[in-house]
């Protein structure tokens, strides 16, 4: 029998806010695809896929409320364990696509393992935290496994490559080591670490195109028309915009296929171009919205678990968004992140939305815990 209390404490707000965003990149995605007759001849269907996958998001995110969520906590491991090896899977049986092997196919379907292990750190995060944590702060000694925990599914997923997933996933479990506090001393060293590891992938791990990419992005003018057509092409569109957008479908740069990966890494320019310097303000506020009801849920719960799944989720959220945006704007450098809950792509849509059910989840719940 259901608990009445479930009913009354479910967060309708941040159901709101996640459905507007879907409902703005189904018809974004729609505009997308439709801007000129060679790219709806190929990508037509997509937006049909997008609304596929969102019934698939849907059904997973309230799947997810649905059980209290102290068994993601009992299961963490067997979770990792079972989304790294779906990582391990791609590198051998994994479909390649413009040179990059990321997906599982299974029937119709392709998906992404490593929208799915952004989920899992979180969940093995969390877990390990709430455990170990102290007012003192975690010390080099208390690290070592989240490091290796996170750095697996990296290498994995920078292999594919993905480089942006990949960063992303540094990204989260960073901002959740954070937020549970680190000595002030490990803190220092794992910074100078880092910076000695970005030097160490600068000169041997990264690809040519990745050190481009970046090269680009400091210098835009480096190469015009090649590396850097596509920041260039979505600036342009972004200021065309102006304040109040030229209106939806009708968008120039957009239909005349000057913008490149429009339904995906660059949709926002789509947006901004459509609906103007207004619109895309909307959009981005949701996403603030969204991140701080997250945060809102982390200082709600009463347990320590629920409050660092929380903060992870809401910043899995946060950095994808701002990673999006920022590639969009020529602030960040091009790293194929996708824009949550409007980009294409069904993996990231129903790990996001997972991610979400996690949240209301939480949300739900924390009548049963005591302070």
């Amino acid at each position: 029998m259901i608990d009445r209390r479930l009913i009354q404490h479910f967060d309708w707000v941040l159901l709101g806010l996640t459905l507007s965003l879907v409902a703005v990149g189904l018809l974004t995605l729609y505009s997308a695809v439709n801007a000129g007759p060679d790219i709806a001849h190929v990508t037509g269907p997509l937006y049909l896929k997008q609304a596929y996958w969102f019934a698939i998001g849907a059904t997973l995110m309230v799947g997810m409320f649905l059980f209290n969520y102290k068994w993601l906590n009992r299961w963490a491991f067997a979770i990792y364990a079972f989304s790294v090896a779906l990582l391990v899977a791609v590198a051998f049986v994994g479909k390649e696509v413009s040179g990059s092997q990321r997906w599982l196919v299974a029937g119709p379907w392709s998906f992404q393992p490593s929208e799915l292990v952004k989920i899992s750190v979180i969940i093995v995060l969390a877990r390990y935290y709430s455990e170990c944590a102290s007012e003192d702060g975690l010390t080099l000694k208390d690290l070592w496994k989240p490091l290796i925990w996170t750095l697996i599914p990296f290498v994995l997923i920078a292999k594919q490559p993905d480089l942006g997933t990949g960063l992303v996933v540094l990204l989260i479990a960073g901002s959740v080591t954070l937020f549970v506090k680190i000595e002030r001393q490990s803190l220092i060293l794992l910074s100078a670490a880092g910076v000695a590891g970005s030097l160490v992938a600068w000169f041997f791990l990264l690809q040519d195109y990745q050190r481009e990419r970046i090269l680009v992005f400091l210098n835009p003018d480096r190469d015009p028309l090649g590396a850097g057509y596509h920041v260039k092409q979505s600036i342009i569109a972004i200021g065309s915009g102006t304040l109040l957008g030229k209106g939806f479908l009708k968008g120039t740069q957009n239909a005349l296929s000057f913008l490149p990966e429009q339904h995906t890494d660059f949709i926002f320019s789509v947006l901004a171009e459509e609906w103007g310097f207004l619109g895309s303000a909307v959009v981005v506020a949701v996403y603030v919205l969204i991140v701080i009801w997250g945060l809102n849920v982390a200082m709600r719960s009463k347990e320590p678990f629920g409050t660092i799944l929380a903060v992870g989720v809401s910043s899995m959220i946060f950095w994808q968004a701002v990673i999006n945006v920022g590639m969009a704007l020529g602030l960040l450098p091009v790293v194929g992140v996708t824009l949550p809950l409007i980009s294409y792509g069904g993996s990231s849509l129903a790990a996001i939305m997972l991610g979400i059910g996690i949240l209301m989840n939480i949300s739900m719940r924390r009548f049963m815990f005591k302070a």
